[in-house]
């Protein structure tokens, strides 16, 4: 016998629920990063709108350092790196980006290069935003470019700070250091401690060092039981406390 509830019943499209879950699992990530901090969730939502999702293969590249900016991205998992090459061929990294950061972030100017190279170091699932469509929501919501101008503000004084300690602290502390940010930028929790996937080369070149340097530190550390190396990463069992014996002259 019929109850009649079931004509009462509606059903939106599915695609209308994906839609909806999508862009609120955007505005999820956006209200929680620096770029887009100060705006509403409705702001949140109108700028979700006009992004579109892109993932990036490990070891793909974003852009070329000298390329034109054509895009804003924003990383919602996995891990970036930036690398400027000097005239030489010699490679350093700049900064490294995890979830929730802006890898690339576009000025007012829309005539813009890149000034380094972005490579994803893992699979990333990202938001894109095209340089058009960018220069557009900077003139809607001034709010972002003042964003921008703090995040570029935070960069500078991390490279500032790195440049201190190339010139003054010594190669274990200097390592020390560059793990403990690593571990809180794109740290992964394993059995034992956090996992940073950075090849020892790729240390050496944030630590302005030789692969040999590096490669003798984390042995010493190994057999003092505060890291365990691996296979293109290194398990850091407490950051803080490597920190500290290296500051007070390992």
């Amino acid at each position: 016998m019929s109850t009649g509830v079931s004509s009462a019943v509606s059903y939106a499209p599915e695609g209308a629920i994906t839609a909806k879950s999508s862009i609120a699992e955007r505005v999820a990530l956006m209200r929680s990063c620096a770029l887009f901090a100060g705006l509403s969730e409705t702001e949140c939502g109108e700028v979700a709108s006009s992004s579109r999702v892109r993932t990036f293969a490990r070891d793909e590249i974003l852009f070329m350092q000298g390329e034109p900016v054509r895009q804003m991205v924003l990383l919602e998992s996995g891990s970036v790196k930036h690398t400027q090459t000097g005239s030489s061929g010699n490679e350093v990294i700049l900064r490294i980006g995890g979830s929730g950061d802006s890898v690339c972030i576009p000025n007012k100017t829309a005539c813009q290069q890149h000034t380094c190279t972005a490579q994803a170091m893992m699979e990333c699932r990202s938001l894109v935003w095209d340089q058009s469509k960018h220069q557009a929501l900077l003139a809607q919501y001034p709010q972002i470019g003042s964003n921008i101008n703090q995040i570029l503000s935070k960069q500078l004084d991390e490279l500032q700070e790195r440049f201190r300690e190339v010139a003054t602290e010594k190669v274990a502390l200097r390592l020390a250091l560059a793990l403990l940010r690593l571990v809180k930028q794109v740290g992964k929790s394993v059995q034992g401690g956090v996992q940073v996937s950075f090849s020892r080369e790729e240390l050496a070149q944030m630590t302005g060092t030789t692969l040999f340097t590096v490669s003798r530190q984390l042995s010493r550390w190994a057999e003092m039981g505060l890291i365990e190396p691996r296979r293109e990463a290194v398990v850091v069992h407490d950051a803080e406390r490597l920190v500290r014996l290296c500051g007070v002259g390992e």
